[in-house]
């Protein structure tokens, strides 16, 4: 909402990108820009052209956003919470938009987003990331279907989409670590009900689960007692079918 700069016209600032990464003229630069700004769906793109951000809506700017990013012909677009602050509609529509463009320019999606429905919906590869550390990465299959970490099962048991009528919501108890201070054994281990001694001692190392799926959890140590996934997300397949009318 706020990196656009609010005395500067949209088409001012996509075509200064432009200019600034192709080495074009001012006239071509305005030919890209007015594609651009029709291919992220700006309606109308010749007469918004000279518009101000002001006169555009919170999702028209994400859009605008979006067309500055491409302009430099990114190999890697890197995402932070891009439908946040958008209504759930807008969100759909943006989130539409990204992987659209993708295919058609061909370019990586580094996506970080709270959202584990915006995960579910966009994603190949998931990362999940806890106190600064990887603590699971798994194709997005293998995380919503199989995961092994306990702050990814905290995380999917809290999926307001699981929960039954009449029942309360599953939250995580506690706050997160300060990195400020050293932290001895698992970040997680005091908010992890399924903690074992060694957690408070020693950190864990990434466990190997497949070929495509690791965990940084003491739970997959051989020696490690046998630890069934909370009820909330056993059958999590079926539940989100339902959940979703699938």
């Amino acid at each position: 909402m706020t990196s656009l700069n609010p005395i500067i016209t949209i088409g001012k600032q996509i075509t200064s990108v432009i200019m600034k990464h192709q080495n074009v003229s001012e006239v071509e630069a305005r030919a890209q820009a007015l594609e651009l700004m029709e291919k992220v769906g700006i309606p109308n793109a010749e007469q918004r052209f000279d518009d101000y951000p002001f006169q555009y809506s919170g999702g028209m700017r994400q859009r605008i956003v979006i067309a500055i990013a491409l302009s430099c012909r990114p190999k890697i677009l890197i995402c932070d919470e891009p439908t946040t602050a958008l209504d759930v509609t807008i969100q759909a529509q943006i989130l539409k938009l990204i992987k659209d463009l993708q295919k058609e320019y061909n370019y990586t999606i580094v996506f970080i987003t709270h959202d584990l429905g915006v995960v579910a919906n966009i994603a190949d590869r998931v990362a999940v990331l806890y106190a600064g550390q990887i603590i699971e990465f798994a194709n997005v299959e293998e995380l919503f279907y199989d995961p092994r970490h306990p702050y990814t099962w905290a995380l999917l048991s809290s999926l307001p989409q699981l929960a039954e009528r009449n029942t309360k919501l599953f939250s995580i108890t506690g706050t997160p670590p300060s990195l400020y201070n050293k932290i001895i054994g698992d970040p997680f281990a005091p908010r992890n009900q399924y903690c074992l001694k060694i957690d408070t001692l020693e950190e864990p190392p990434m466990f190997k689960v497949t070929d495509t799926h690791y965990a940084k959890t003491w739970l997959l140590d051989p020696r490690a007692p046998k630890t069934e996934k909370p009820e909330a997300i056993q059958n999590i397949h079926e539940k989100l079918l339902k959940a979703y009318n699938l």
